[in-house]
């Protein structure tokens, strides 16, 4: 028959065996925009957006349709494609209704000598992240390798799309309310 003193040691070792054991692996579960580790879909971890993935249409399809095309080359264990999901989370909130907006994983492109225009290792140049913007004919009018910002795809979309420069429209800001999730607010001037 077990004492008293004897069971409660051996109560405290699975205690402490338990917590070592937790505080040894609770750091795989946490997810960090700065590494280069998988932590799942970056655009559902890191910009709250679970829709870009995958995309709605192909490239082939967009094409066909004539509809303006955003190609968003990444890699779910990049920490600049990481950054980057949250700026195209962001061309797809404004855009996402008259282009296509497609993310593609670098992983997921045949491996093959050549490509057709309709195929997306057709633009990919070796650089992640990349961002490549196809007007209505499939025309390539933005091509950058590194983490485009906002501004610049935005105006050759403005270009393609026939809608006022951002000077001239109403701003919207950004309020941040926590890490990697924002909302748009309209700033006065």
């Amino acid at each position: 028959m077990l004492t008293t003193l004897s069971y409660f040691k051996r109560i405290l070792i699975i205690a402490l065996c338990t917590l070592t054991f937790w505080f040894s692996y609770s750091g795989i579960s946490q997810a960090d925009i700065d590494n280069d580790r998988y932590d799942g879909n970056i655009f559902v971890v890191y910009a709250g957006n679970g829709s870009l993935v995958p995309s709605k249409l192909t490239l082939k399809q967009s094409l066909a349709r004539e509809l303006p095309v955003v190609l968003v080359y990444y890699l779910d264990d990049n920490s600049d494609s990481k950054q980057y999901a949250f700026i195209v989370s962001r061309y797809q909130e404004f855009y996402g209704r008259a282009a296509s907006i497609i993310p593609i994983n670098i992983d997921t492109i045949p491996q093959k000598e050549t490509f057709q225009p309709d195929e997306v290792g057709y633009y990919y140049k070796q650089g992640i992240p990349q961002t490549v913007v196809l007007d209505q004919q499939g025309k390539v009018v933005f091509d950058e390798v590194g983490q485009s910002r906002f501004e610049d795809v935005d105006d050759v979309l403005r270009k393609i799309f026939d809608l006022v420069p951002r000077s001239e429209s109403v701003e919207l800001k950004r309020k941040t309310f926590n890490q990697f999730n924002s909302e748009l607010v309209p700033q006065a001037k």
